[in-house]
C-alpha cells in the first residue's frame, strides 16, 4: 500500500521538476506550457492523496475541474502559440516580447 508520504513527496518532486523547467528553459512557450501543466498535475496529486487520506470526495470533484480548467487553458495556449508562430515564424520567448505595430 502507498503512504500519504510517498504521494506528497512524489507530488513535491513533481513541482520541483515545473518549477526548474520554467527556470532553466525560458526561451521556448511549449516547454513553458508543459512546465504549467506539470504544476498543475502535482497539485491534483496532492488533492487526491490527501481526499483518499480523509475519506471525503470533495478533492478529487476539484480534481475533475481542475482538469477540465487545464485542458481549456492547454488547447487556448496552443491555439496561440500556433497564431504567433505563423504571424512571427518563431516562438521564442526572447524574440516574442517586443510590441510591433
Amino acid at each position: 500500500m502507498i503512504e500519504i508520504s510517498q504521494l506528497l513527496v512524489l507530488g513535491a518532486v513533481m513541482f520541483c521538476i515545473s518549477m526548474a523547467g520554467i527556470v532553466i528553459n525560458r526561451k521556448n512557450v511549449i516547454i513553458l506550457l508543459m512546465s504549467i501543466e506539470l504544476m498543475l498535475l502535482s497539485v491534483n496529486l496532492n488533492f487526491v492523496a490527501f481526499s483518499y487520506q480523509l475519506g471525503d470526495l470533495a478533492g478529487q470533484v476539484f480534481v475533475f475541474f481542475i482538469l477540465t480548467v487545464a485542458a481549456a487553458e492547454s488547447a487556448i495556449g496552443l491555439a496561440i502559440i500556433v497564431v504567433v508562430f505563423r504571424t512571427r515564424q518563431t516562438i521564442n520567448v526572447a524574440e516574442l516580447d517586443t510590441m510591433k505595430g
